[in-house]
């Protein structure tokens, strides 16, 4: 069994309109859903594609994603552990044994919201952009980039003071 740790990772949208989260057991003391992560293909359309895994909880960490009220599209971090889930399908001669991976939350604190997941509003992205060219000003009025006020400073400092590509 391996440990597995995923952030900012989305619960996935439910397959054919069905819910995200499907509930099960008794007194629906197990969860089941899917979470996905946006991933890096150059085969793919857009160049991303989406990588998705089935999570189980049971007990305490199904009660807490209760109270979260998680659905789909929440950025949630998870910790788990991988397992295989093995099964059966069809009846007599036509049975064939299928498995799956699954990650299984371990306990209680297994599962939380990210602080920074989803789309960023208009607002939030001017007001990145604004604070950024503060930076920058700051940052050109200080010696560091300015080679005037730091001395001539050019951003080259030899080793040793000595400059290796000088010495025949």
């Amino acid at each position: 069994m391996f440990k597995v740790f995923a952030t900012n990772v989305v619960v996935s949208k439910g397959y054919e309109n069905t819910p995200a989260l499907k509930y099960f057991g008794k007194d629906d003391s197990c969860v089941q859903f899917r979470v996905g992560e946006k991933v890096y293909d150059t085969n793919a359309e857009n160049n991303t594609r989406w990588v998705n895994h089935t999570v189980k909880a049971f007990g305490e960490a199904c009660e807490r994603i209760k109270k979260m009220q998680l659905k789909e599209g929440s950025f949630v971090n998870i910790n788990g552990s991988l397992t295989e889930e093995v099964w059966t399908e069809g009846e007599g001669d036509n049975q064939v044994k299928k498995s799956a991976q699954v990650i299984v939350l371990d306990s209680r604190d297994s599962i939380e919201y990210t602080s920074g997941g989803g789309k960023k509003s208009i607002n939030d992205t001017q007001a990145q952009g604004s604070s950024q060219k503060k930076g920058a000003s700051d940052a050109s009025n200080d010696g560091r980039n300015n080679p005037e006020k730091s001395g001539n400073f050019t951003g080259y400092g030899p080793f040793d003071g000595k400059n290796f590509f000088d010495e025949k």
